[in-house]
């Protein structure tokens, strides 16, 4: 065969008919196939509904006799690192290759590719970021897309759900059914659905497309971090930074401490915040939040010692608590929108 390992990278929300092509098309050229499953570690979503080790599942149904020759790794989301990210798919490559070694007596210089469409766009420019690797270019089977697929689930109309079914492989399929009829995750991303479509139709007649500005509060003091457990949708009972939208009479500084303050009832004077900001850093990712283009300042603020202020939880905020540092680093999957990564800039190792 052409490659010892051809490297297969995406977030298969869910695992379709087109991936199912390109993953055909690798196992045809390559001795085996490692597929890393991105977006790995965070919380259910409309957009990243299923977590890693069910698409993992998927991938391996999907398979089918095949299913030995197919490495599934879980991949995390590097959204304002992206060499840390390059980083990781290179690690993790290396570690499954000498894994499946290890156990086989391969050689040690295999040859290793990456498969994927180079189609203009963001989507495809990590392609370009491993040029060590061989790159094949292939085309995607004219499917609808997971994007769609995800509305047709979601929705639940029955004329969706057979086009879904048309559109994924059966074993897919099957697990999908099994999730929408029995999980009770399902009927909490429904309503998210619903209300993400609700508020985007409520800016469709602006003349351009909407671009909204928050405001978000990192506060350390004595080696805990200050989150709060969101109220209401979208990301209902996920711990978040303290935040929201900036006023229009308001600097984004300003915005970030009433926000502290009306959520967590903290009794921390506005000029003794301001005294303690260490840092500061715009986040900006594109697909930070469902909700459309949304832009966050954040600000850091730090109280190296000292007894922790009472908090409580209020107005959008269901629950305010201090965390320990160590603690917070592994509750990714529990975290709204990008508030793991702001967290993980100003704090993390």
């Amino acid at each position: 065969m052409r490659f010892d390992y051809l490297v297969l990278i995406g977030r298969f929300q869910p695992f379709h008919n087109g991936h199912a092509s390109v993953l055909r098309h690798a196992l045809r050229l390559a001795r085996k196939v490692i597929v890393l499953t991105g977006s790995a570690g965070q919380p259910r979503t409309i957009r990243n509904p299923f977590n890693a080790a069910e698409r993992a599942v998927m991938i391996r149904a999907a398979a089918g006799e095949d299913a030995a020759r197919v490495i599934v790794r879980p991949l995390r989301d590097r959204l304002y690192g992206e060499t840390l990210w390059v980083g990781d798919v290179q690690r993790t490559v290396a570690e499954a290759a000498a894994e499946d070694g290890a156990g086989e007596g391969a050689p040690r210089d295999v040859k290793v590719g990456l498969i994927g469409r180079n189609k203009d766009g963001a989507t495809a420019a990590y392609l370009a970021a491993f040029p060590q690797w061989e790159l094949v270019d292939v085309q995607h089977a004219d499917v609808l897309s997971a994007t769609e697929l995800r509305d047709w689930l979601l929705t639940g109309e029955a004329g969706g759900l057979r086009l879904v079914e048309a559109n994924v492989p059966g074993p897919v399929f099957e697990m999908l059914s099994a999730f929408r009829d029995g999980s009770p995750a399902y009927a909490q991303l429904a309503r998210e659905h619903a209300f993400i479509k609700t508020y985007r139709q409520a800016w469709a007649a602006a003349p351009y497309a909407p671009t909204f500005v928050t405001a978000d509060a990192v506060v350390v003091h004595s080696g805990h971090v200050l989150l709060v457990r969101r109220r209401a949708e979208p990301g209902r009972g996920l711990w978040a930074l303290p935040g929201g939208f900036v006023n229009q009479g308001e600097t984004v500084q300003e915005a970030a401490i009433r926000e502290l303050q009306e959520e967590t009832r903290a009794k921390i004077p506005p000029a003794v915040l301001r005294g303690s900001i260490k840092a500061g850093r715009v986040f900006d990712h594109p697909d930070r939040s469902l909700r459309g283009r949304t832009i966050t300042h954040a600000f850091h603020f730090d109280f190296p010692a000292g007894p922790l202020p009472r908090v409580k939880g209020a107005d959008d905020a269901e629950q305010a608590r201090w965390v320990p540092i160590s603690e917070a680093l592994l509750m990714e999957e529990q975290f709204f929108e990008d508030h793991f990564h702001i967290l993980e800039h100003f704090v993390g190792a």
